[in-house]
């Protein structure tokens, strides 16, 4: 399909401090006509009928009824992360739009960080395991290893 015939979806950009991650957009560009706001706000007429879906990332762009009210095509907001508390799904879904998140997405990610951190806590990894440089100019290492 050629990038015009693709649904459009509203992000905020690419890359950049806010902007969906290149690798992301990369992946997204392949199923999607990919809007940046900027674009969007450069010709709000002709973009507002492309856009039929907005991707939120990092909580960005922000939802609100001005954003919604000049989008007449939008079916469903994409969130990317766990939760919907940053959208007003009450004031979202009055417009007939669906919101949408990953619920499970860093779920085992997250179970293995706080298992390591318990084994770490009850080992004394970090305290137990602490390089020590008594001279710069020393071409070894002094590894100590503090057991109180």
């Amino acid at each position: 399909m050629a990038e015009e015939e693709l649904p459009g979806v509203l992000i905020l950009d690419i890359g950049g401090t806010h902007g969906v991650l290149e690798n992301l957009a990369a992946l997204l560009k392949k199923h999607f006509h990919l809007i940046t706001m900027k674009e969007f706000l450069g010709n709000k007429e002709e973009m507002s009928k492309k856009i039929q879906s907005i991707f939120v990332f990092e909580c960005r762009p922000t939802i609100d009824r001005e954003l919604l009210e000049s989008l007449p095509n939008l079916k469903v907001i994409g969130n990317s992360g766990v939760g919907v508390d940053h959208l007003d799904v009450k004031m979202i879904s009055s417009f007939g739009v669906k919101v949408t998140n990953t619920p499970h997405a860093v779920a085992d990610p997250t179970a293995d960080i706080g298992m390591a951190l318990m084994l770490a806590s009850a080992r004394r990894l970090v305290e137990g395991n602490v390089l020590n440089f008594p001279d710069p100019t020393a071409s070894s290492l002094l590894l100590l290893w503090h057991i109180s």
